[in-house]
């Protein structure tokens, strides 16, 4: 991914050690994260670096279609664990939509699946930088799937709000982004035979949504 974006909106990777797996990149100062920001600084942030990582996904990505198989393949298991902790028909609208919305994407590009305030930095060469990037190749849909669970950790109430502006601002199928959300957020929730509450709570108000 960072060899890909090229330094556009991400730290530059300025050499790598693949049988060490060591990378050398450029450092970020003041290096302060994102998330001390206000949250409309941090919502306006992340819409505008999403559109600049949608590049052109290298071939040894993971796709999406491949990532949303997996998750759906555990979550039944996960449930159980949990002691049903999610109500069943967000559970069942997370698998519907693991197993629909692979089958009839748009265009593949390069997707930072957890993309969030705590992985953008200050810097000096721009304003804000990615790092730590966990990449796919997919639809540009589930690209907001992160920054809106970011949202909603700061405060519930503006998550609609903001699946709305996300979708008109980057022109994308506001019900494709809001179900992809969803699908993440069950799919990533299960931890240990729990469930995260953050997880948890995007993935109920979406479902009425």
């Amino acid at each position: 991914a960072l060899r890909a974006w090229g330094g556009r909106g991400a730290v530059r990777l300025l050499d790598e050690d693949p049988e060490r797996r060591a990378l050398l990149l450029e450092r970020c100062s003041p290096g302060s994260a994102l998330l001390e920001e206000e949250p409309e600084t941090v919502l306006a942030v992340l819409t505008g670096l999403l559109p600049r990582l949608w590049v052109a996904p290298p071939q040894r990505v993971t796709t999406l279609a491949a990532e949303a198989a997996g998750w759906a393949a555990g979550l039944e298991d996960e449930w159980e664990r949990s002691g049903r902790a999610l109500p069943r028909p967000v559970l069942d609208a997370a698998l519907q939509a693991l197993d629909e919305l692979p089958r009839s994407q748009g265009a593949p590009v390069l997707l930072d699946q957890d993309l969030h305030a705590g992985n953008v930095l200050a810097a000096e060469r721009e304003p804000w930088l990615v790092i730590d990037p966990k990449p796919l190749a997919g639809e540009r849909e589930l690209g907001p799937a992160p920054v809106l669970r970011d949202v909603a950790r700061r405060d519930p109430a503006v998550l609609v709000p903001a699946l709305d502006r996300m979708s008109a601002e980057l022109g994308l199928d506001r019900d494709r982004v809001r179900r992809w959300t969803l699908a993440q957020s069950v799919a990533w929730g299960f931890d240990d035979g729990m469930v995260l509450p953050l997880h948890a709570q995007v993935a109920c108000m979406l479902h009425e949504a």
